[in-house]
């Protein structure tokens, strides 16, 4: 008899009595012993005992598991019908079992002292996994796999968890009239109202839609969001090379679109163009939303007197490398904290358009609010412009010259 077996006779025993089979009672000493299965383990616990003259077979139906094991060739065809629904490189498997037969279980364990069981789940997922692997043809990935086929065992039915993907680029803004992201409407909050004409959002379209449901199109997937590194506002354009993104697809039935195909089709809209998608891991995300580039501005400005040529060139010179005190803007503040926060102003540019208009191009610290900056916004932000000039100043357009990142080797 082998050692972790007569070490473990006497509890054997009493599980044994409950009419266990072998399989849930070789779980019960799942971590003892090497090189085999739970149902081997079980039948040499079993085998022991009958040398000893203890003859405790198993009920015809398990007390525990309801016999539940001989269905795993019909969870294992179901994975793998439900895996070859979509695309991916590898999968994993996972289940779910009857609350009662968990609970069954742990009592079990507690009442016989039992500290080297295994869970049926952890039983389930492997034997089913082992199964699966030559119907669905991929495979087996623990750390991060493309797809996870959830089998709920008390009815066969499988749930996919599928990973989404990520595509990284650059976009160029070329309308004045659209946002970002999906804006839902303030009144209805995306429901549809008749504000928003039954839509449930404040604008027809956004950069994220232009693109994002072209992608999922193409992708089969369910839902996509975009992750921008910052955004511009609504009535300014992003220009130069653009500014990096991650569109993220949930769910996708294909995960290798033609990236190409997809520029191609979303740059026939007018309002934005995109460019250098890639494939990234979820990690850039992360990036993306940490990363804070400096940015180069252009802003077409109205003052409200005429402006005399070599002091705003002088005034504009002499914002280099200057730090300022931005409080929240009265714009935002319904919906951001009242802070203070300090910015630096690297350099600004001034060319006189005529009398009352000119353009400054400026570079600027990440998250510095240049229209207020222009303005001062009654003193809010300082100092500023305006006060430096000497007249008050608004900020007609502006528009986003360059986001100055660069990605990492890696990417």
């Amino acid at each position: 008899m082998e050692d972790w077996i007569s070490d473990n006779i006497e509890k054997a025993v009493g599980v044994a009595r409950l009419g266990l089979c072998d399989r849930c009672l070789g779980r019960m000493f799942g971590k003892e012993g090497t090189g085999m299965t739970n149902d081997v383990r079980g039948a040499m616990l079993r085998g022991a005992l009958v040398s000893e003259g203890r003859n405790t077979p198993p009920l015809e139906t398990c007390p525990l598991c309801g016999n539940i094991f001989e269905l795993l060739p019909r969870f294992a065809e179901a994975v793998s019908d439900a895996v070859q629904s979509v695309e991916s490189d590898n999968f994993l498997v996972g289940s779910k079992v009857d609350p009662a037969v968990a609970a069954m279980e742990k009592g079990i364990a507690e009442e016989f002292g039992l500290e080297k069981s295994e869970p049926i789940k952890t039983e389930l997922n492997r034997e089913i996994g082992k199964l699966s692997i030559p119907l669905v043809g991929r495979d087996v990935e623990f750390t991060n796999p493309q797809v996870v086929a959830c089998v709920d065992t008390r009815f066969a039915d499988v749930e996919l968890d599928v990973k989404p993907i990520f595509i990284a680029g650059r976009y160029n803004k070329l309308s004045r009239d659209i946002p970002q992201t999906v804006w839902p409407c303030r009144m209805c909050k995306g429901k549809g109202c008749q504000r928003c004409k039954g839509t449930g959002k404040m604008y027809q379209t956004s950069v994220q839609e232009i693109i994002g449901d072209i992608a999922l199109r193409m992708s089969g997937g369910s839902e996509h969001f975009f992750h921008g590194m910052g955004r511009e506002d609504i009535d300014a354009l992003m220009l130069g090379e653009g500014r990096p993104f991650v569109l993220e697809i949930s769910a996708p039935k294909t995960r290798q679109i033609d990236l190409e195909a997809l520029s191609l089709e979303a740059n026939l809209s007018e309002l934005a163009q995109f460019k250098g998608l890639h494939y990234v891991q979820r990690e850039a995300v992360q990036r993306y939303k940490g990363a804070d580039p400096d940015k180069i501005y252009r802003a077409r400005v109205k003052s409200e007197g005429k402006v005399n040529k070599e002091k705003l060139i002088g005034v504009a010179l002499a914002f280099k490398d200057v730090r300022i005190d931005q409080r929240t803007p009265t714009r935002v503040e319904h919906r951001r904290a009242d802070l203070v926060r300090k910015r630096w102003i690297r350099w600004v540019e001034a060319e006189p358009v005529d009398d009352c208009v000119f353009d400054l191009t400026l570079e600027t610290e990440s998250g510095t609010y240049v229209k207020e900056f222009v303005s001062g916004d009654g003193g809010r932000s300082k100092p500023n412009f305006s006060e430096s000039l000497g007249v008050p100043c608004v900020v007609q357009e502006l528009d986003v010259l360059a986001i100055e990142y660069k990605e990492p080797e890696c990417e």
